[in-house]
């Protein structure tokens, strides 16, 4: 997509009128609607009749989009990455920005389903040999990684005078990469490729899954209930993961014609698309993010003839509806709170802590594939994201923290998530120079793993 926009003649004042003419419309629509109330929260029910109701969805939609749309244009055309100006975009036009939209149910459910899209599209370009080869790194990354932060912002959180219970949740809430906002960088770079992104990727797996026992050990004693169920979900998730990629390597050579044999299907897609979802809610029923399984989904379709044109029938979804994950996170940041000096410092503080020990994390792990390749894993695993903030909201919930440290979580997770993009801006290249010092420039996967 980069190189499309960047191969096409610059015409900003086009542009500028187009910017222009979107401004307009988000005036003139809410007052088209009228002004007697704002904008319902999208999915949640109008006082009005249903054919105003459905348009409500449709305005809020829209601008959550519209929002996305322009921040990524701004960003991209100031030489940033684009995923900042979606994040940017989706809080301006939020609850605490301009208040043109507040994200309610049907927002989420375009959300989840642009992430889904999204690490499905990563799975396609992923083999399952080249995640094999990078295991060792990968595991080492992930346990490193998560330990550091949980003892970083447990011992900050014990600093402040929280208790134990609170000081563990606002670890935990550090603990977890979020690996779609990583993975969309690192496709926007085109290095999904190389042994670094694996290694992050795999991370990131195993991962979530430590995570996934954590947080339900966390929560079972916050309300006093543990129990080995949590221990078995675990298990389940990684029974789902090798059975996925068991699955992947015998689905090799699989012709295209297999998934367009049912007369429904007059693409491979729609089938692919079924497969997707089945695999996102099967990982969703055994207690793992349904991304982990859209992921899992695209492993195995990477494995067949029909990929290529997967890959191609897939990218017109995804610019569409994984804008929406990006949105609705930046439209969820209060910025409000950090008008706190106390709160602010704290935020930002325990943002620093989540950063400097997750990318110690990554580089200890993986210092096998190469200094810059290190650095770069240990910047990919930054970012927090919807993880973060999931654990976050249940420590709110159980009462183990109250509003001020809820609000310092919260900051704290999106700060990462926002410096993450720079980072592995700064970090990619100089990875890559050193992947090609050692190996060569036509082999971008193979730098050396022990």
């Amino acid at each position: 997509m980069a190189r499309r926009i960047l191969g096409r003649p610059r015409s900003l004042p086009r542009w500028s009128s187009i910017a222009l003419a979107a401004v307009g419309l988000a005036i003139l629509v809410p007052t088209a609607l009228g002004a007697v109330a704002p904008p319902a929260p999208l999915g949640q029910a109008a006082p009005a009749a249903g054919a105003e109701e459905i348009t409500q969805v449709l305005y809020g939609l829209f601008i959550l989009l519209l929002g996305a749309k322009l921040g990524e244009e701004v960003m991209r055309r100031l030489g940033q990455p684009g995923v900042i100006g979606e994040l940017l975009g989706g809080f301006i036009v939020g609850p605490y920005g301009l208040g043109l939209v507040q994200p309610g149910e049907t927002a989420l459910v375009f959300a989840e389903m642009g992430v889904v899209i999204l690490l499905f599209s990563v799975g396609l370009e992923v083999r399952t040999d080249d995640l094999l080869k990078v295991g060792k790194p990968a595991i080492l990354t992930a346990i490193i990684a998560m330990i550091l932060p949980i003892i970083g912002g447990f011992a900050l959180t014990v600093a402040l005078g929280e208790t134990t219970m609170a000081s563990f949740f606002v670890g935990l809430a550090l603990a977890a990469t979020s690996i779609g906002i990583t993975s969309r960088v690192l496709r926007d770079m085109g290095v999904l490729d190389r042994t670094f992104a694996k290694v992050i990727i795999g991370a990131a797996l195993v991962d979530d899954i430590l995570a996934l026992i954590l947080i339900g050990l966390a929560a079972g004693a916050a309300e006093g209930d543990l129990s080995a169920n949590t221990l078995l979900v675990g298990v389940a998730g990684i029974g789902l993961v090798v059975l996925g990629f068991a699955i992947a390597r015998r689905a090799r050579g699989v012709k295209s014609e297999v998934f367009t044999w049912p007369l429904f299907a007059d693409t491979p897609l729609v089938p692919v698309f079924l497969i997707m979802l089945a695999v996102a809610l099967l990982s969703a029923a055994v207690g793992l993010a349904a991304i982990i399984g859209a992921f899992v989904a695209g492993l195995i379709v990477a494995e067949t003839e029909a990929v290529d044109e997967i890959e191609h029938d897939i990218k017109p979804l995804a610019l569409i509806f994984t804008p929406f994950f990006f949105a609705v996170t930046g439209a969820q940041l209060d910025l409000s709170v950090l008008l706190d000096p106390r709160i602010a410092a704290i935020a930002f503080l325990l943002a620093l802590i989540g950063i400097v020990t997750k990318a110690i994390g990554g580089f200890i792990g993986s210092y096998s594939i190469g200094r810059w390749g290190a650095t770069t894993v240990g910047f990919g695993m930054v970012p927090r994201g919807e993880v973060g903030i999931v654990v976050a909201n249940l420590a709110l919930v159980t009462g183990v923290v109250d509003e001020d440290l809820f609000a310092v979580m919260l900051v704290a997770v999106v700060l990462t998530t926002v410096a993450a993009p720079y980072l592995l801006a700064w970090a990619v290249p100089r990875a890559k120079a050193e992947t090609e010092r050692a190996e060569g420039p036509d082999t971008p996967g193979t730098a050396p793993v022990s």
